[in-house]
C-alpha cells in the first residue's frame, strides 16, 4: 500500500489512539456520561490555551469561530482594526464587512507580519476602536508577528485582542492570560490532531462586556447562549460527539509530552526544514524575524510549477504538502511540522521533495537537504 503521509497545515495527521477514540460507539449528549467528556475536554483545552477564562465548543471550522468572535464583539458601525498579512488574515476583514464593522485594514506583504507599533499608532489615533483581530500564524505565509507585544498596546487601550490560532494553537506559545489575549479561536483539525468539525473560542471578562452590548443579530453562534450552557458543562446544539471524545485523548497525548516540550520539537524540526530548503537551493518565502514554527513556506524556481510536484509527490510517492494560494499558486510549497508530525516524517518529506525536484529538473547536490535536515535535529 502505498503510504499517505500528510505535512500539510491542516488537517495534520491523527495518531493511532485518537483514530480509535472516534471509532467508539456514539453516546447521547444529553446524559451525564458526555458531561463528563465536556467537562474533560474544556479543562484540558484550558491547559493548552493557557488559560481560566471561559472555553467554549463549538461545531463547526475555525471559521465559524471567527465570525462568533465578529458578530458577539461587534456592533454595526463599531471601529475595528483587522490585520491581512496574508490569505486568512483577508478573513477578518470579510467578516467585519458582513457585519458592517467599520474596519481599519492593516495590509502587510506577504511574508512579513504586522507589528505592535503598527496597532498602537491607530489606536492612539482612535481610542473608540473596539477590537483588534490578528493572526498567530499566517498559515499562507507561514510568518507570525509578536503577540505578546501586540496584547501590551491593545491593553492599554478600551479594546480587545482577538487572536486566529487555528492553525498555530498547541504549536507555538500562546499565553492568553499571561499576556492578556482577550479573544482566542482555533479548531480541531491542526495541532490537536483531529478531523476538521470542531472549534473553540477563549473569552475574557473584558471580551464578555462587549458581548453584553452588541446589537448584532446572531443565533448559531451566539456566544451569550454558549456561557449559559457551559455553566451547565452542555452546549446549546447539538456537539460534535466523536470528535470531543477524541479531543481528550489528544489533549492526554499532548499533556504527557508537554507544551514546552513540545513547542521545542516543532521549533527544531521547523529549523531542520529550512535548512533542507537552503541547501537545495531554495529560499525560504517568509522573512526571518517573523517566521512560524507551524509551518515552512518555501518558493520555488520560475521554472519549477509548484502545483504540478505537490501532485507527484502525492499521487506518485504519498507524501502530501501544501501549496501556494491565491498570487502564490504554483510558486510556494508550504511544508508543517506540528501534531503528530515527527523528525523522520520531516526526513521522508525533504528525501521526497528532492527526489521530485531532481526528475523536473532542478539543479543540486542530491542529498543534500536530508543531510542539512538531519544536522540539525541531531545537533
Amino acid at each position: 500500500m502505498k503510504r499517505n503521509l500528510l505535512l500539510t497545515p491542516g488537517p495534520t495527521q491523527v495518531p493511532p489512539s485518537v483514530c480509535e477514540a472516534l471509532g467508539r460507539p456514539i453516546i447521547h449528549h444529553r446524559t451525564p456520561q458526555f458531561q463528563n467528556e465536556i467537562k474533560e475536554a474544556v479543562e484540558g483545552l484550558k491547559y493548552i490555551f493557557q488559560t481560566k477564562n471561559d472555553v467554549y465548543l463549538l461545531t463547526c471550522s475555525g471559521t465559524g469561530a471567527m465570525e462568533a468572535a465578529v458578530c458577539n464583539l461587534l456592533s454595526p458601525g463599531d471601529k475595528a482594526i483587522a490585520v491581512e498579512a496574508g490569505k486568512f488574515g483577508e478573513r477578518w476583514t470579510e467578516l467585519c464587512k458582513v457585519y458592517k464593522a467599520d474596519a481599519r485594514v492593516v495590509t502587510i506583504e506577504w511574508g512579513k507580519t504586522v507589528t505592535a507599533a503598527d496597532i498602537q499608532k491607530i489606536l492612539k489615533a482612535e481610542a473608540d476602536i473596539k477590537a483588534v483581530f490578528i493572526t498567530l500564524c499566517e498559515t499562507s505565509t507561514g510568518a507570525t508577528p509578536d503577540v505578546q507585544a501586540i496584547a501590551q498596546v491593545v491593553k492599554e487601550s478600551n479594546a480587545v485582542l482577538v487572536l486566529d490560532a487555528i492553525s498555530g494553537l498547541g504549536v507555538t506559545d500562546v499565553q492568553t492570560d499571561n499576556w492578556g489575549v482577550d479573544v482566542v479561536v482555533s479548531g480541531s483539525q491542526k495541532g490537536l490532531m483531529l478531523p476538521p468539525g470542531l472549534a473553540m473560542i477563549s473569552v475574557s471578562p473584558k471580551a464578555l462586556a462587549l458581548i453584553e452590548k452588541s446589537t448584532n443579530p446572531r443565533y448559531y453562534f451566539d456566544l451569550r447562549e454558549a456561557k449559559k450552557a457551559a455553566e451547565k458543562v452542555d452546549t446549546p446544539f447539538t456537539p460534535a460527539i466523536g470528535i470531543i471524545i477524541a479531543l481528550n485523548e489528544a489533549i492526554r497525548l499532548i499533556k504527557k509530552e508537554g507544551l514546552q516540550n513540545l513547542f521545542v520539537r516543532y521549533a527544531l524540526m521547523a529549523k531542520a526544514t529550512r535548512a533542507a530548503a537552503q541547501a537545495l537551493g531554495l529560499k525560504v518565502f517568509t522573512d526571518p524575524s517573523c517566521q512560524s514554527n507551524v509551518l515552512t513556506a518555501i518558493s520555488l524556481p520560475a521554472n519549477i510549477d509548484g502545483e504540478k510536484l505537490m501532485k507527484v509527490m502525492r499521487d506518485e510517492h504519498g507524501i502530501t504538502v501544501a501549496g501556494g494560494q491565491d498570487k502564490l499558486k504554483g510558486k510556494t510549497i508550504r511544508i508543517a511540522h506540528m501534531g503528530m508530525i515527527d523528525e523522520f516524517d520531516i526526513v521522508a518529506g525533504i528525501a521526497c521533495l528532492e527526489k521530485v525536484l531532481k526528475k523536473m529538473g532542478h539543479t543540486f547536490e542530491l542529498g543534500a537537504g536530508v543531510a542539512a535536515a538531519q544536522k540539525v535535529l541531531n545537533s
